[in-house]
């Protein structure tokens, strides 16, 4: 049972392949290039790797449009390098988890190309398709998440698809069986090739609602300023169907069939996440579930600590995957540094923090080094959603720009190539990995706060019970002997504890018995006595 669940407490690292490193020079990062990279992910002491889409793709949303599930996209490489991937991270201890994009497909997946073609083919009711009102109009007001309606018109069908992002990106019709076995054999392909487990892309948003409902207004107060026309709606019916817990249910049956493999899915809903999280890990579902709800701007003891209790208590058998950053997002240090007295302070502690949440862990490329966004230009851009939005919302480019290695090398060490697909810029050459090869760095934190973690069953494993303590301290005991203390702010704080707490991990950090004062963003990890 250990080693099946070896998942359980465990600390992922996320590889955006594109952005991580370039072997052939063109500009863009490939597998060949993880795999010369894996001894820096091993060194940090995660226990695994968790990469984006590198299946074949026309890049409409950078490979989250997939028209080939079981081949390799020549901007990243082969088969045979994908193997040599996994062996290398293998054989240095890593586990490797890949994305599965399987809510939709790219509009040149061949089945769309049949299902477009009649209403009568073999893969006709493979996609969603509905007929247009009497004048016209599409069957329902959902909306695109990218922008726009979420139907397109298909002169050939006369009938309207359904797409929750690109238009380029058709949903898949999971109330058909048939489409069901199908995804299920592409992921069968990659565990049989010896991947250890999935990443399920927006997990939440497989089925749609068959009589094809309207979904209402969003009830939230921010609702009518979002930029999104899709955030201004409630998407009842348009995701989160209570046919995904059965589908979910095969893809468990499916790895149960092997030794040690796992599933993390995330969860994008506005409303309902936390709890969705829960149902979703509970009973023979997903593994572990992750949801935006700590990827946002909330810096707050109440926000951490009401996220993490209402999971528990609401779940008790689920298990969350918990982030702070990742390729969808602002990185966390940049969303946060109006509580922080600087970069590096703010860096250590959310390492701190996140690192001994009850649960298991994801951690973004460069969080390890305390990147921030990279600021670029419109013109620079290559998200669709920045593009679409732009200047409002600036899109996901600024997050995804190239790992630094070398400050001394062109591009950081990333490419040799004349352009990059997106730039590297001064800011984020500066945190490169050489540079962090220091003692003091947040590199270097993040290596010795991961051994701890590895080190100590209450942080890994033990229960999280929390502290009643005000603003801005978030307080909390990891199994029966850690204590963890935050101050939440770039002011200092200080408190009262029931009881001594002998140091581990500190930052700014001063004690006087019982009594201890935390500075700016300052912390404490440690064993204590009767709390």
């Amino acid at each position: 049972m250990a080693k099946n669940e070896w998942w359980r407490g465990s600390v992922t690292y996320q590889i955006y392949p594109r952005s991580f490193m370039d072997s052939d020079g063109d500009g863009v990062g490939d597998l060949p290039g993880i795999t010369q990279r894996l001894p820096h992910i091993a060194s940090l002491g995660v226990d695994a790797i968790w990469i984006s889409p590198v299946f074949k793709s026309p890049m409409k949303d950078m490979g989250y449009d997939v028209s080939d599930y079981t081949d390799i996209d020549p901007s990243f490489g082969t088969l045979d390098d994908f193997d040599a991937f996994i062996a290398r991270a293998h054989a240095l201890g890593l586990k490797v988890i890949i994305d599965q994009v399987i809510s939709h497909s790219s509009d040149e997946h061949p089945y769309f190309k049949e299902s477009r073609k009649s209403r009568d083919n073999s893969k006709a009711d493979w996609y969603v398709w509905a007929d247009p009102n009497l004048d016209g109009t599409p069957p329902n007001n959902w909306q695109a998440i990218f922008g726009g309606g979420a139907w397109e018109w298909d002169a050939g069908r006369r009938q309207y698809y359904f797409h929750n992002f690109l238009r380029e990106q058709p949903d898949w019709n999971f109330h058909n069986p048939a489409v069901q076995d199908h995804l299920l054999g592409t992921m069968k392909f990659w565990l049989d090739r010896g991947v250890d487990g999935f990443r399920l892309d927006t997990v939440n948003f497989y089925f749609h609602d068959r009589l094809l409902r309207d979904n209402p207004a969003n009830y939230l107060e921010w609702s009518q300023d979002a930029v999104k026309p899709y955030d201004m709606q409630y998407c009842l019916y348009s995701k989160n169907q209570p046919e995904n817990l059965t589908f979910l249910e095969r893809i468990r049956a499916l790895l149960d069939q092997y030794d040690a493999r796992a599933t993390v899915g995330e969860v994008g809903d506005a409303h309902h996440a936390i709890e969705m999280m829960g149902e979703y890990t509970s009973g023979k579902r997903l593994n572990m579930a992750y949801s935006f709800d700590m990827l946002g701007p909330d810096f707050s003891a109440e926000h951490f600590r009401s996220r993490i209790k209402n999971f528990f208590d609401k779940a008790p058998e689920g298990w969350p995957c918990w982030a702070f950053s990742n390729h969808d997002v602002p990185r966390h240090v940049g969303r946060w540094m109006p509580h922080a007295k600087d970069q590096d302070h703010l860096a250590r502690q959310a390492a701190a923090m996140l690192l001994s949440f009850e649960g298991s862990v994801c951690l973004y490329q460069g969080e390890e080094l305390g990147q921030v966004d990279t600021l670029l230009e419109f013109e620079e851009l290559t998200d669709p959603q920045g593009i679409n939005f732009w200047p409002e919302a600036t899109g996901r480019d600024g997050c995804r720009t190239p790992m630094v290695w070398d400050a001394g090398q062109p591009h950081g060490g990333f490419s040799i190539a004349e352009k990059t697909w997106l730039p590297v810029k001064n800011p984020q050459l500066i945190r490169a990995v050489s540079a962090q090869e220091t003692e003091g760095s947040v590199l270097s934190f993040y290596r010795e706060m991961l051994a701890l973690r590895k080190d100590s069953a209450d942080l890994k494993l033990g229960k999280q019970v929390f502290l009643d303590l005000p603003e801005p301290l978030l307080g909390y005991m990891r199994g029966d002997n850690t204590l963890c203390l935050f101050n939440l702010s770039a002011a200092s704080v200080t408190c009262e504890l029931p009881a001594n707490i002998a140091p581990v991990l500190q930052q700014s950090l001063s004690l006087k018995g019982n009594s201890v004062t935390l500075g700016a963003n300052g912390f404490v990890i440690g064993t204590h006595s009767g709390v």
